[in-house]
């Protein structure tokens, strides 16, 4: 689904969709590749599952993001210059916002963005009890919305987009991401991102396929969520969690497999799955530094410095609007 569509389905009457993750499914399983988009991994379950996930030794993305934010903070608040208005995409960054916040103590504002109330509003109290001498504004909408930004003055924009969750919208989804918050900006306004790199396979699939199989729970819980919450019937034994690489254009994909032949009952409609057949419910997306440079520049970004660890998992980029 294109950036586009996911727009104007979000934006569709609520009538029309009165239960997202309803419709989601109904649309997803009438694909001619049976698909569940991924925000829908993430309830309250889901939520504590992936916690866990980013403390698991093989899911390196977490930590590694922070040690980059933690040791090179300072240079990256020289670079932003004073007085900025810190905008962060996303609720519940796990510290990493603090660690630029400690950075910036000349820093005018912080406003969070997330589609989700209550961890926004968690965000929102940490932030504000953390940092008292902070304007702090929460705005619960969808980031790739057209949402009012509030009022701010001298002083650049830093639009904070952490976790490699650009790596989550497929390649041209990502660049019309970056275009998005480049007109959305103010001149001269930075944007800071975590982009996930290209490395080793085994790597890679051991992030997302850990030996403990929690990210296997994390998957399937989306599975047991239709049937919590849609009365539908499936059988989580009878899926498989299965994490690969595809070299190209780079990008770990993540199904679940069907293991024998079943149908599956979801709103009173009957949906086949076949042995072996894939159920799509993510892709993760990995770049190299000098293709996420190439990207953001041509959605009208320069390269201002760009941050990774020494064993060059992880990259922390920041970017300048233009005109």
């Amino acid at each position: 689904m294109t950036t586009a569509q996911m727009l104007d389905r979000r934006n569709a009457p609520a009538a029309r969709f009165p239960n997202p993750f309803l419709d989601a499914l109904l649309h997803g399983f009438g694909a001619p590749e049976k698909a569940i988009p991924c925000r829908f991994l993430y309830d309250a379950e889901g939520s504590r599952l992936f916690d866990r996930i980013c403390l698991l030794p093989e899911y390196y993305p977490t930590a590694t993001e922070k040690q980059i934010l933690a040791t090179h903070a300072g240079d990256m608040a020289k670079a932003v210059g004073p007085n900025a208005h810190f905008i962060e995409l996303g609720a519940g960054s796990g510290g990493k916002a603090e660690s630029l916040l400690d950075a910036m103590p000349s820093a005018q504002s912080y406003t969070c963005i997330d589609i989700s109330p209550e961890p926004l509003a968690v965000t929102r109290r940490a932030i504000q009890r953390g940092y008292p001498a902070l304007k702090v504004t929460a705005i619960c909408a969808d980031y790739l919305g057209d949402f009012a930004l509030p009022e701010r003055g001298d002083g650049p924009d830093l639009c904070f987009f952490p976790g490699s969750t650009i790596g989550n919208f497929e390649r041209a989804d990502a660049l019309a991401f970056l275009m998005h918050w480049q007109r959305r900006m103010r001149a001269n306004g930075m944007m800071l991102i975590g982009v996930d790199l290209q490395k080793n396979v085994d790597v890679l699939e051991a992030a997302y396929d850990d030996a403990q199989g929690v990210t296997a729970r994390f998957s399937l819980n989306v599975l047991a969520r239709a049937n919590r919450e849609l009365g539908a019937n499936f059988n989580l034994s009878q899926f498989r969690h299965r994490a690969r690489y595809i070299a190209d254009p780079g990008h770990i994909r993540i199904d679940l497999i069907s293991l024998m032949d079943q149908t599956v009952s979801i709103d009173g409609r009957d949906f086949s799955f076949a042995e072996g057949e894939a159920l799509h419910i993510e892709n993760s997306h990995k770049y190299s530094v000098d293709e996420f440079i190439d990207m953001a520049a041509h959605a009208g970004f320069a390269s201002v410095d760009v941050w990774t660890d020494p064993q060059r998992l992880f990259s922390v980029h920041l970017l300048r609007a233009g005109d």
